[in-house]
């Protein structure tokens, strides 16, 4: 018995059966030959990460986003090795080690090397130290680095006012409350977080800049980052989609 598809193809001309059979070829033969990136996004807090991300995601569907963060939680939450050693960390107020970190991030990789998937990696590394461990393991071969003016972040963040029950985010500057100083939905208080006030802001991007600077440093040597300049996300994101649709090319 002959499969509907295959019936199909047989009743084509020849011209055209050849044509089929030989995109069909080229297809598998990219998809086998194909290998997989490891994007990473480098930015102050409060500098766009999340939107450019978020962008980069519906434009190229290639890329699976790995948040380090929400997979380390997700150890803890189900009790499994890698997370027990780390809520033992946690739990006494020390940051996870690298080591512990760099199994975490590959448990997710692994799987994404081998079948040739590309990942927008979030949240690791974030140290030069880090940057060269992981090198061992993977090759981080795309890095875009967000560059915003301090000024505009802290007043970003300072212009920040949130309702603490729902996580509601709101801007006087871009997203302002119907009502100043009320949550939309149930009309309760907006709050500011202590560490969302200007002069905490600047500590920590000072902070930031002297953690993450030998990092852009490293990946800059390397040959594999790009610095994208400005203070919108809508006027970055398109300089950041030429330069990605170039490099995957």
């Amino acid at each position: 018995m002959i499969r509907t598809g295959c019936a199909s193809m047989i009743r084509m001309p020849l011209a055209q059966r050849c044509s089929v059979l030989n995109r069909t070829f080229a297809s598998a033969a990219a998809a086998q030959n194909s290998e997989g990136h490891f994007l990473l996004i480098l930015g102050k807090p409060g500098g766009g990460k999340g939107t450019i991300s978020g962008k980069i995601l519906k434009d190229f569907p290639m890329f699976r986003h790995l948040s380090t963060g929400d997979v380390l939680r997700q150890h803890v939450m189900n009790g499994t090795d890698i997370g027990l050693q780390a809520k033992e960390y946690m739990d006494s107020g020390e940051l996870v080690p690298d080591s512990l970190m760099i199994r975490i991030v590959m448990e997710d990789t692994n799987a994404a090397m081998k079948s040739g998937d590309s990942l927008l990696l979030d949240g690791f590394p974030r140290t030069k130290e880090q940057a060269v461990a992981l090198d061992k393991e993977l090759d981080v071969d795309l890095v875009i680095n967000l560059c915003v003016p301090t000024e505009t972040i802290v007043e970003r963040i300072s212009d920040r006012w949130i309702h603490s029950p729902s996580g509601r985010v709101y801007s006087y500057s871009y997203k302002p409350p119907k009502v100043k100083g009320k949550d939309d939905i149930t009309g309760e208080d907006l709050v500011q977080r202590d560490d969302d006030r200007p002069e905490c802001v600047r500590n920590r991007l000072m902070r930031y800049d002297e953690v993450t600077s030998p990092l852009v440093d490293y990946y800059d040597a390397k040959g594999v980052l790009k610095t994208f300049h400005g203070t919108m996300s809508d006027k970055i994101y398109p300089e950041v989609n030429t330069w990605l649709d170039e490099k995957l090319q």
